[in-house]
């Protein structure tokens, strides 16, 4: 007898119970089929379920297991109890956000740091309140913020990497995908992290924060949130970026970009990298990768994508840190298929001479890499 269901035509169908001719398969005991749609109804309609075992092996031979990816995240936040780090780092973002939103349906004044990078006055104010948070809580640590460079202690074990305004852009023309992105450092790697998405658009903006702690989950407003399960390219929505440089880097990224929209189901480009990887965290998007961010841009993104169960890595496969020249975050399930193309790709670009070494770290900042 045919059942009816009303479901995604995309859907997969997990059952735990065992048909007796395929008990003796392994290493899953779950069958995996797929629903065919009545186009009379509307709905999907399930056949019988074929036992035949070629078939069989063919559907258990697409699930993909996760392959462990070296961890970006600090081993050892410090001295500093966890609670009261993220604390700070949430209120610092938060801090930074109430500037933005203050700002975000006034008129903007707009600056030009290159032909098409823009800074306004926006970006200067948040910075400077976020800085304020920082330095009241923790006087001898080490910032690098993107509008203010580097300040503090330099032989601190602690460094906060500082976006007041990711997607100035976007902020500037009032397109809802920017933020203010908190990260901090122990020792070079990921500690705490916390990032003020903007959402909605003109007369109906509206934020979510998304927070991370080494070791301790990744929550969005509170809630704790957890990348996608998809395993296939091909089923899955894709994130990238293009830096101001239209060099060789930026045309091979827009040779993956063609690539990748011929195989999944899209690749967006937002302009916001922190925003791009909460979104990778919240499992709305399977994965996000560009060329020549900065630490600013990567610093809280990468530690919220991790403890959501995500895959953190350079763009040629390689263990990523934060003063890397790309990054690649994923659900982890389709990491491995996305640098059969991403990683060759980047190394053609390193035999051209392009450099990929560590970006920038501030000078006698100790690390544990």
């Amino acid at each position: 007898m045919a059942i009816s269901i009303a479901f995604s035509t995309n859907t997969h169908f997990l059952f735990s119970t065992i048909c007796r001719s395929i008990s003796s398969l392994s290493p899953s005991p779950n069958v995996l089929f797929n629903a065919r749609r009545d186009c009379n109804r509307g709905f999907l309609s399930i056949g019988p379920l074929d036992t035949k075992l070629p078939k069989t092996k063919a559907a258990l031979s697409e699930i993909s297991y996760r392959k462990q990816y070296p961890k970006v995240g600090a081993k050892s936040i410090g001295p500093i109890p966890p609670s009261h780090l993220i604390q700070v780092v949430e209120n610092a973002a938060n801090t930074g956000a109430e500037v933005v939103m203050d700002a975000v349906n006034k008129p903007r004044n707009v600056e030009y740091k290159g032909l098409t990078d823009l800074v306004t006055e926006t970006d200067k104010m948040s910075e400077a309140a976020i800085l304020k948070v920082v330095r009241k809580n923790f006087k001898d640590h080490l910032i690098l913020g993107e509008e203010g460079g580097v300040i503090g202690d330099s032989s601190s074990d602690y460094l906060w990497c500082i976006d007041p305004l990711d997607g100035t852009t976007n902020f500037a023309h009032g397109y809802p995908s920017f933020a203010v992105s908190v990260g901090v450092l122990y020792r070079g790697n990921p500690a705490a992290a916390a990032v003020v998405e903007f959402v909605g658009g003109p007369m109906c903006w509206n934020t979510r924060i998304f927070t991370a702690t080494a070791g301790g989950g990744a929550f969005c407003n509170g809630q704790k949130i957890n990348v996608s399960q998809t395993s296939q390219v091909e089923r899955s929505l894709l994130v990238t970026g293009f830096g101001y440089e239209h060099d060789d880097p930026w045309t091979t990224n827009m040779d993956l970009f063609k690539e990748f929209t011929d195989v999944s189901r899209g690749v967006r480009r937002l302009g916001a990298a922190a925003v791009d990887m909460s979104h990778v965290a919240l499992g709305i998007v399977e994965a996000y990768w560009e060329y020549r961010l900065k630490p600013w841009d990567m610093a809280a993104g990468v530690l919220i994508v991790e403890e959501a169960g995500g895959a953190v890595t350079r763009m040629d496969g390689g263990k990523f840190s934060v003063f890397d020249r790309s990054v690649l975050v994923s659900n982890g399930v389709v990491h491995d298929k996305l640098l059969e193309k991403i990683g060759p790709a980047t190394e053609k670009l390193k035999g051209k001479g392009i450099e990929f070494s560590l970006w920038y770290k501030p000078e006698n900042y100790q690390t544990d890499f």
